[in-house]
């Protein structure tokens, strides 16, 4: 048995239950820390109070150029890029403080999270493999998460060229049919 460092391993269960409760996936903790499959699985059980979710992570880039992730992952970049530039923060750290910044401003604006913490760390390591990059908006000016190599000139977003389905989720489609609904009934009173 090879001689561990209870300092060390301290640290790993410490980042290991901040990564279990933004909602990481066990490969994620099983890459990012030292510690056991074992362990990591007794960790999750005590603090989610059940077993990890079973399946394979993300592993492609296309998830990131939809409508709404495209947006969120962008958001999520900017937030990233940022603190990559601005502090001393690297790797998973720099990852954490971003997406801890992304779920701020998602809450704060009322809306639903899209992004994972999984999918930001995987996002990451798919701009480190140059399988992403951003791209400048023609319209706004913004920048928006894009294929690597994927030509960019006269590139218009999600936002400023929504699709025609855009926003048409079950939880609108319940919200329009519930003011429908009240409506009705305001009517006939």
């Amino acid at each position: 048995m090879r001689n561990k460092s209870v300092i060390l391993e301290a640290r790993d269960i410490r980042l290991a239950i901040e990564l279990i409760e933004l909602g990481a996936r066990l490969q994620l903790l099983e890459a990012e820390t030292n510690l056991s499959r074992e362990r990591l699985l007794k960790l999750y059980k005590e603090v989610r109070g059940e077993s990890p979710p079973k399946g394979m992570l993300p592993f492609s880039t296309d998830w990131f150029m939809t409508w709404q992730p495209n947006i969120h992952a962008s958001l999520f970049m900017a937030y990233f890029r940022f603190m990559q530039t601005h502090t001393q923060l690297k790797g998973l750290e720099l990852i954490i403080k971003a997406y801890r910044m992304y779920l701020e401003q998602i809450k704060r604006g009322g809306m639903d999270t899209v992004l994972s913490l999984t999918r930001a760390w995987t996002m990451v390591r798919f701009f480190d493999a140059k399988m992403l990059q951003m791209a400048n908006c023609k319209e706004c000016g913004g920048e928006f998460v894009a294929h690597a190599y994927d030509p960019t000139k006269g590139y218009v977003c999600g936002l400023c060229h929504m699709p025609a389905r855009a926003g048409k989720t079950r939880k609108a489609a319940e919200a329009a049919a519930a003011n429908a609904s009240q409506r009705d009934a305001v009517a006939a009173a």
